[in-house]
């Protein structure tokens, strides 16, 4: 009953907001859908506590089921992304894009939210990928209709490489499920992890895997599908990005635990070595890139690009550290890109831009509460031990550096040491940036003072801080949850 009402109250009132509701002046909308989101939150951590689920027949032909369940590896994404939620619609007293109706763009974040949610509950694998398509037109809405106001053509351009580059990943994830499904005879995500995926033929799961990890590596996204993200990035709207990098990215991550790593395991290991490679090239070039990009906001979507070819090569690398490196550092990420993404936005509001090529003060001396804010998300971006970046990298350095029996050592040696070397290359560019927006090594003294942080915004900044902390402090409380999930999937050792 609990996680009916999870999947339903936003579902229903995003719905509502976005048709019905449309004309609900926005002094009423946004404490409906803040109420909403924050109602979401409660019955989230009432799923997770009381294991709620929900399972009946619902295509019984077809073997179908409307199942519904939380275990140990989706409980974090749960409660992460019904927390984004409620940072999503509060960050509408902030900064409420203009584009069209107040209520739809509210309406569209609880859409995006209860489809992610679902997502993440899902225990069927038909049902799962109709979850999962569930959020790309609300996530075009926000992206094609409430982004960046100038040029009107990017942002077009941004919206309709989202849905093409989305469309065509999930067909190629659609044939791999139907695959997956008629071989093994039936959908049940358990069923599929607790042997009948594996006891397929070597073939057919090399078959299925590879349409599998190609179908989701687009929404990961893995290099070298990684070109769509960029330009969402920089045109969506503040909540939108934060949405898109602390849950939608997650949604990819997450499907290739759920299906390939627990269903194929033997197709997927042949394909270790080539996603190993994605992986450690994506850190890479997503460091090379934020070396020298001067858009801020742009630099913080190539490093989205980055910190998940640590999840990719740490799930390459076949071992119960690798998953659970993978599922920390997903959830790391999560929390890191919304805080920066939240501040970026901020900045954006403030400045009109966020080009690093333009002298501004500062903003250690002009806005302190937002310099700190800074360096800190900085700091857990490049993985300084003690906050939330640290665990999932080095623990995915370290997993690739001693993989499992079954895959080949050489290669991930080698993707080990590369990846080192991308964490080098974080710590080049956000000692960059913070150079340049905090230090101030450009002023113009004549330039006008950035107001510091205050109200809604300064509880959103230090909510996020304080759970950057706390993952860097305490990791055991994430990494617990995930252990008994990540035996059960029968990860080497």
């Amino acid at each position: 009953m609990v996680v009916s009402l999870l999947l339903g109250l936003p579902a229903a009132v995003g719905l509502w907001l976005v048709s019905g509701g449309r004309a609900m002046p926005v002094r009423a909308a946004r404490p409906l859908a803040a109420v909403t989101a924050a109602a979401t939150l409660v019955l989230a951590i009432l799923t997770v506590t009381g294991a709620d689920e929900v399972d009946r027949a619902w295509l019984p032909e077809l073997g179908v089921r409307w199942s519904f369940g939380v275990d140990g590896i989706s409980v974090p994404l749960v409660l992460l992304t019904a927390a984004v939620g409620v940072v999503v619609t509060l960050h509408a007293w902030v900064e409420l894009p203009a584009g069209g109706s107040p209520a739809t763009f509210l309406g569209s974040l609880l859409v995006v939210e209860a489809g992610a949610l679902a997502t993440f509950t899902a225990r069927d694998a038909v049902l799962f990928l109709v979850a999962f398509e569930l959020v790309l037109v609300p996530m075009w809405v926000l992206v094609g209709r409430y982004g960046a106001p100038h040029p009107a053509r990017a942002r077009t351009e941004a919206a309709l490489r989202f849905v093409l580059y989305t469309a065509v990943g999930s067909t190629v994830l659609l044939l791999g499920i139907l695959l997956l499904v008629a071989s093994a005879g039936t959908a049940d995500l358990r069923e599929l992890a607790g042997g009948a995926g594996a006891a397929l033929d070597g073939g057919t799961q090399l078959a299925v895997a590879l349409l599998l990890v190609v179908g989701l590596a687009v929404k990961v996204p893995v290099f070298p599908f990684h070109t769509w993200l960029p330009p969402a990035h920089t045109t969506a709207p503040t909540a939108g990005s934060v949405l898109l990098a602390a849950v939608l990215l997650k949604m990819g991550t997450y499907g290739l635990v759920r299906l390939p790593v627990a269903t194929v395991p033997e197709g997927t290991a042949t394909l270790a070595p080539a996603l190993a490679v994605a992986g450690a090239v994506g850190i890479v070039w997503g460091g090379l890139v934020c070396l020298v990009e001067r858009d801020l906001k742009r630099l913080v979507a190539y490093s989205s690009v980055a910190h998940m070819g640590f999840v990719v090569l740490a799930l390459a690398s076949g071992s119960e550290t690798g998953l659970q490196a993978a599922l920390f550092a997903n959830v790391a990420h999560g929390v890191v890109s919304a805080l920066l993404f939240v501040l970026v936005g901020g900045l954006k509001q403030r400045w009109g831009d966020v080009d690093l090529a333009v002298p501004r003060p500062a903003l250690r001396e002009t806005s302190p509460r937002l310099g700190f804010v800074l360096v800190l998300g900085l700091a857990a971006s490049l993985g300084l031990p003690g906050l939330a970046g640290f665990w999932g990298e080095v623990l995915a350095i370290y997993s690739a550096w001693a993989p499992a029996a079954d895959r080949p050592r050489v290669v991930l040696l080698a993707c080990a040491v590369v990846a080192a070397l991308g964490a080098a290359l974080a710590a080049a560019y956000c000692l960059r940036v913070a150079g340049i927006v905090w230090a101030g090594d450009r002023p113009d003294r004549d330039a006008p003072r950035t107001p510091d942080t205050h109200g809604v915004e300064q509880v959103l900044l230090g909510v996020l801080s304080l759970g950057v902390v706390v993952l860097g402090v305490a990791p055991m409380l994430l990494l617990s949850t995930t252990a008994d999930a990540v035996a059960r999937i029968g990860g080497g050792p």
